[in-house]
């Protein structure tokens, strides 16, 4: 197999190399605070490019935070004042990519040359304006948004305030010798979704979770060596002080939560299924490592899920990667 050269200018000179240097953001959103979160995602971004990464991951519901409150309020009355008023506040806090809130962030991306994949509570005007996605957008060097992908299936109690998303953003993306491809949290787990990304020829596969070693320390390692790809699990913080009490019914949910309610274990794995960076947990920090494409080729040399180790003559999956409307407006 010939070398896959990818050229890169540098002062001038233009070098050949399957190096790519990446960075896991693991922060604390500022929760239920979207403008404060989104500037910490804009100075950890720039702080990234400056260490020399192409690209920065934040974790899921990083803006404007994970619906904590879910768990720890213990409320699950049906049509609770205590459940309406937090979901209101989400709302408000959501991001709205047609509303520009995303702006800051693709302004930053373009001016430090670094693509972006972020987690984000998402409330598209295509779907009304009036419920809220997790959804992972990822943002190229040039500042522009080339996917949104919104979480096929929130898990367990997030379904009281998540709403349920479609296959559009099951997309990959070029960037350097790689073909990079995320999914959110426990979509994670999902055979088939993993493998849509792996058919369009994903080398490094970004997962995003709200938070903790107990999410990041096995599958990270998994999809490593189901993929023959590197995979970056990158988390949130979330700390007992930096919950909000400005909502009502607050103090119950801080009175029942844990110290730690996301520890971090942001990881990235290389495509041998070995740790590159092993889970970090319990403060900020912004991870960087160098991933070599070469590795990638030697890996596949006896596994590849969608190549030579395939059998599409009995194994097929069909994808519908249409945007889910609920009317379809038709004028003329």
């Amino acid at each position: 197999m010939g070398q896959l050269w990818i050229y890169r200018r540098r002062g001038g000179v233009e070098e050949m190399t399957d190096q790519l240097t990446i960075a896991l953001a693991q922060i604390t959103p500022v929760w239920f605070d979207r403008a404060a979160t989104l500037e910490k995602v804009c100075g950890s971004a720039a702080e990234a490019a400056k260490s020399g990464a192409e690209l920065v991951a934040f974790g899921e519901a990083c803006v404007p935070g994970y619906p904590f409150w879910l768990e720890y309020s213990k409320v699950t009355d049906f049509n609770s004042p205590f459940h309406k008023q937090f979901h209101a506040e989400y709302l408000n806090q959501a991001v709205c990519i047609e509303d520009g809130h995303l702006n800051g962030v693709c302004e930053t991306a373009r001016r430090h040359a670094i693509s972006v994949y972020l987690g984000m509570i998402e409330r598209p005007l295509d779907r009304g304006g009036k419920s809220v996605y997790a959804s992972l957008v990822y943002i190229d060097k040039d500042g522009v948004i080339r996917s949104v992908h919104r979480k096929l299936m929130p898990t367990y109690d997030e379904r009281l305030t998540w709403s349920t998303g479609d296959g559009h953003g099951l997309r990959t993306h070029r960037l350097g010798a790689f073909t990079v491809g995320g999914l959110n949290c426990w979509e994670n787990w999902m055979p088939l979704a993993r493998t849509s990304l792996y058919a369009q020829g994903e080398d490094l596969h970004v997962a995003v979770w709200p938070g903790s070693e107990r999410n990041t320390k096995d599958i990270t390692r998994f999809i490593a060596l189901e993929s023959r790809s590197y995979v970056a699990s990158v988390s949130c913080l979330m700390h007992k002080s930096d919950l909000h009490t400005h909502l009502p019914g607050m103090e119950a949910v801080i009175e029942n939560a844990p110290e730690f309610l996301a520890n971090g274990g942001s990881c990235i794995a290389g495509p041998d299924g070995n740790w590159l960076v092993e889970p970090f947990c319990g403060e900020e920090k912004l991870l960087i490592a160098n991933v070599d494409h070469q590795k990638v080729r030697e890996e596949r040399q006896n596994f590849d899920a969608v190549g030579h180790y395939s059998r599409p003559d009995v194994f097929g999956l069909t994808v519908d990667r249409r945007r889910q409307t609920t009317a379809d407006f038709r004028d003329d």
